[in-house]
């Protein structure tokens, strides 16, 4: 089966307009919160002074307050029947969970992922992230056997906040089947398009970060994945703005 995919480097929310209505069978995505900055000022994660996506000293932070317009697109850009999986911390769960209802998602509730040893944080410092699962629709898990607590070793020495092919992807096994697009607006260094690729999905991407999209392609590539272009979305507007294109299915 050729697996294909599609990079771009440009705003999550403006590039999600680029894309067709229901064009996507499963989202997966880990927003730079905007709580980072918090986690950041003190205790451990002051050693985290800059990062291959910085433009801010270590990301650039996607604020609370443009949530509701990621999940607007999200929804609109999923297909009939899918699932979205949301990296977050609690705090950030707190502020996004109702806007994600407000666009149209049923919130099943917070997948835990535990890691293998302590991380970020000051009091109480962090072994677990959130992961919030949205449905629009109504589609079957793959597997109903999955418990809602998901242990996975944290990525050393990767990208930064880079996220465990492993725990990627059970979400790509629960929520897809084999020739289906996943996508992922943060990609990153696109581990959550390893793990659609190495199952026979094909994969949409993009990043802010220039270096993210090189990575990338250049793992996408590794993999076997083969580039192609995507048909302009007749039903999606296109913002003006700077857009690089790589690989486009």
């Amino acid at each position: 089966m050729s697996r294909t995919f599609h990079l771009d480097q440009q705003d999550a929310v403006e590039w999600l307009r680029t894309i067709g209505s229901g064009t996507v069978d499963l989202a997966i995505t880990d927003p730079p919160y905007e709580s980072l900055e918090k986690h950041r000022a003190r205790g451990t994660t002051t050693r985290l002074k800059n990062s291959k996506a910085s433009s801010n000293d270590w990301f650039s932070v996607f604020p609370n307050q443009r949530f509701g317009q990621l999940f607007a697109e999200l929804y609109r850009v999923l297909a009939k029947d899918a699932h979205l999986y949301l990296f977050c911390d609690q705090e950030t769960m707190f502020a996004v969970k109702a806007l994600g209802e407000l666009a149209g998602f049923k919130f099943w509730k917070p997948l835990v992922w535990r890691k293998d040893s302590i991380g970020m944080g000051y009091h109480y410092r962090s072994l677990y992230e959130f992961v919030l699962f949205f449905e629009k629709g109504k589609r079957r898990l793959n597997d109903l056997g999955i418990a809602d607590v998901l242990d996975a070793p944290r990525v050393r020495s990767g990208y930064p906040a880079e996220k465990p092919v492993s725990l990627l992807e059970i979400f790509v096994r629960q929520s897809s089947e084999p020739g289906e697009v996943v996508m992922d607006p943060f990609m990153g260094s696109g581990t959550t398009g390893l793990a659609a690729l190495g199952q026979d999905r094909h994969f949409w991407g993009t990043d802010v970060c220039s270096e993210a999209v090189d990575i990338t392609q250049q793992r996408m590539l590794q993999a076997g994945g083969v580039p192609q272009a995507l048909a302009p979305a007749s039903d999606a507007p296109t913002t003006a703005g700077g857009q690089l294109s790589i690989g486009l299915y």
